[in-house]
């Protein structure tokens, strides 16, 4: 029997290490991060022990690394589905969507990531994070940003915020009021995206068809 080509051992390593990821997320979903140990991540995600070390420096970077993954899986269906679009006003509003609608749906998983990066080791720099930010950052330069290193990380800024807002024990705002804030600083229309039920909050329109009341970069007299 012939050894196996780097590229399939590459194949299957990458298989591994985002079948741990995946375990991580559902596990933290499910029990909460205390709760969830390193043998339950690998036995879930049908892994030795050991490799989750061979991957991962702790578990705060596991839980990190895993939710990015999802963040930028869920980002990029919400922005290629069909109708698929070029528009940067439409692709804004479904990025938008994308990370409000994880902090519904995942509320347990996001609260917990949010904590994790407050804490001292902070921010993690790894491959999921730097897919999402492509992501995030491509959706800038298309929706027309004139200063792209400036827009992005602002954009990242205020959806962090808005998760948190979300999510905040005891005092969270409603998404829609968080998600109207957000549609009118980048002039998006209410039914862009995926609107939720209900229409939008008291004092939005529908539809703002001029515009956003001030795009990057862009003065009042550009369109006329």
């Amino acid at each position: 029997m012939s050894p196996r080509s780097a590229s399939v051992n590459e194949e299957l390593r990458r298989r591994s290490r985002e079948r741990l990821l995946q375990a991580t997320v559902e596990l933290v979903s499910e029990r909460g991060f205390e709760a969830t140990t390193l043998g339950d991540i690998a036995e879930r995600a049908g892994s030795a022990r050991g490799l989750i070390s061979y991957y991962f420096p702790g578990k705060r970077h596991l839980l990190q690394s895993a939710v990015h993954r999802l963040m930028h899986l869920t980002l990029e269906e919400a922005l290629e589905r069909e109708p698929r679009t070029e528009d940067g006003r439409e692709r804004m509003a479904r990025a938008i969507d994308a990370v409000l609608g994880l902090a519904v749906s995942r509320p347990v998983l996001m609260r917990t990531h949010m904590a994790g990066i407050l804490q001292a080791e902070g921010f993690v720099q790894c491959d999921e994070q730097q897919r999402l930010a492509f992501l995030l950052r491509d959706t800038v330069t298309r929706y027309g940003s004139p200063d792209v290193d400036t827009e992005y990380p602002l954009l990242r800024a205020l959806l962090m915020g808005a998760v948190v807002a979300v999510l905040l024990p005891g005092a969270p705002m409603p998404m829609a009021r968080l998600r109207a804030e957000l549609f009118q600083r980048y002039g998006l229309d209410w039914e862009m995206g995926m609107p939720p039920d209900g229409g939008p909050p008291d004092g939005m329109p529908h539809d703002r068809s001029g515009g956003p009341d001030r795009v990057p970069g862009q003065s009042s007299k550009s369109s006329e």
